[in-house]
């Protein structure tokens, strides 16, 4: 398959000790095999990438690979007839940064039944706004609304709500129909959270769940972002039949709760597991992102651009603590 002789992709020794990352020169022969060779226009930096770009998590499943869980690019070969030089594609999660050669190069080879043509109504650069960030928000509210979420039942509350996920979810939300109320440890960002379309904000430090299983409801549902206390809290205070999807746990990995919220109030907890969504799940839910869920403000909550050099400080920023909006990576 054609490409160039040599480029750059910042790549990740998992199994060395120091564990070890960085830019390198590398060629298509070092890349996992797929039908699809993508010329990388953008890809994102999330949590995860900053986990297996530093280490400090155990995620990679192989011991060496071209870091970047998200890619969007034009092809410029394929064996895949349902795919021609030009076509513009984006990839997130499926096994990118993990068991294959993730976003993070100049150059990626793709499996082609993880590859979504880019659909009308984004561009390549929105595409990596969003990203697994807004992948993850959308799928929460997919499977929020399958089972039974809808804007009549009340407000929806996005924990961790300064970060991508969370900037993306309530921006969706929003353009959804609904009502959306943010918390998060950053009081300093209201005003960016209310012009996204937060109804209203509640600084973390201020909340008080009560030491109840179940407690006066406040919200018809959450997209939790944290985990741990958070979400413990969270399950005494949905109101009946209410949805809380899960999406991470920057707060810790346990839950501590009763069966009283799901066994009295009907309340439901969804884990949104974003990086192994079925194929025609991924096509729905882009196709949507692209038209009746696109947020209105993706140039708003992209609040960094970095090159691939510039990847390890956005990780340590990342890992810190000091995450803001979504940083896109210019390839």
């Amino acid at each position: 398959m054609s490409g160039p002789e040599a480029f750059r992709a910042f790549r990740i020794h998992a199994q060395e000790k120091p564990y070890r990352a960085g830019i390198e020169t590398i060629s298509l022969d070092d890349l996992s095999p797929g039908e699809l060779v993508i010329r990388t226009s953008f890809s994102s930096a999330n949590y995860k990438d900053a986990l297996a770009g530093t280490g400090q998590g155990k995620i990679l499943r192989e011991p060496v690979l071209v870091g970047g869980i998200d890619v969007a690019g034009h092809v410029v070969a394929s064996s895949d007839p349902g795919f021609r030089e030009g076509d513009a594609v984006l990839v997130t999660g499926s096994g990118l940064s993990e068991t294959r050669d993730g976003g993070y190069g100049e150059y990626a080879r793709l499996d082609s039944r993880s590859a979504i043509p880019l659909p009308a109504g984004l561009d390549l650069r929105e595409a990596m706004i969003l990203g697994t960030a807004g992948f993850t928000a959308g799928l929460a509210l997919l499977r929020m609304e399958a089972n039974g979420q809808t804007p009549d039942m009340g407000p929806i509350v996005v924990t961790g709500a300064t970060g991508g996920v969370g900037m993306l979810a309530i921006d969706l939300l929003t353009t959804a129909g609904y009502e959306a109320h943010a918390i998060t440890g950053k009081a300093d960002q209201f005003d960016t959270l209310i012009a996204l379309g937060a109804r209203q904000c509640i600084a973390r430090d201020q909340l008080f769940w009560g030491q109840r299983p179940l407690e006066t409801s406040r919200w018809a549902g959450a997209i939790d972002n944290i985990g741990g206390d958070m979400l413990s809290g969270l399950t005494r205070v949905i109101h009946p039949y209410g949805n809380i999807a899960v999406c991470g746990m920057a707060g810790g990995s346990e839950l501590h709760t009763t069966v009283m919220p799901f066994i009295i109030r009907g309340a439901s907890v969804l884990g949104i597991a974003s990086a192994g969504t079925a194929y025609g799940i991924r096509r729905t839910l882009w196709e949507r992102l692209a038209s009746s869920w696109k947020p209105r403000c993706l140039q708003r909550i992209c609040t960094r651009e970095a090159s691939l050099d510039e990847l390890p400080q956005v990780f340590a920023t990342m890992l810190s603590g000091g995450s803001f909006g979504r940083t896109l990576v210019r390839i």
